[in-house]
């Protein structure tokens, strides 16, 4: 199964469909070609307008199950790391992986467990920085910059 779906794949007959979806709000509900009508749960009903919206503003879309495994190179360039950051990481335990033959594999879902504790602790001590320099009397809410 293809995981990207490439906004320029979307005609432009289907656009007016796409705002016909976006402007529903009502229980909505999936018919076969035989007229078999599944309704769809909420939840997924909004997931699915999500994407159709994303869409409609030229952004692609990659769908990934979370147990899906990355290799080293994959999961550093999810992080926005280098390899050899990544495989540092693995080693001290801070994401878990797990070996197919020699190689690491990383599951989707650690790394985004991952990505979501690294940015709160990154936003924590931004706070705690920022904390510091008003506590300071460095920070000066009125200054514009220099504009030459």
């Amino acid at each position: 199964m293809e995981h990207r779906i490439n906004a320029s794949d979307i005609l432009p007959a289907q656009l007016q469909e796409i705002n016909l979806l976006l402007g529903l709000d009502k229980k909505t509900a999936l018919v076969d070609c035989d007229g078999n009508r599944t309704e769809i749960p909420d939840a997924i009903f909004q997931l699915l307008r999500t994407v159709v919206a994303k869409m409609k503003q030229g952004e692609s879309l990659v769908l990934l199950p979370e147990n899906e495994t990355f290799t080293t190179q994959a999961a550093a360039n999810f992080l926005g790391v280098s390899r050899q950051h990544l495989v540092n990481l693995l080693e001290k335990g801070n994401i878990p992986f797990h070996k197919v033959g020699s190689h690491r594999r990383i599951y989707f879902k650690d790394l985004k467990s991952y990505a979501l504790q690294r940015d709160k602790e990154r936003g924590k001590a931004l706070d705690d920085l920022f904390d510091e320099i008003e506590k300071s009397g460095k920070y000066n809410a009125d200054y514009k910059g220099d504009d030459s």
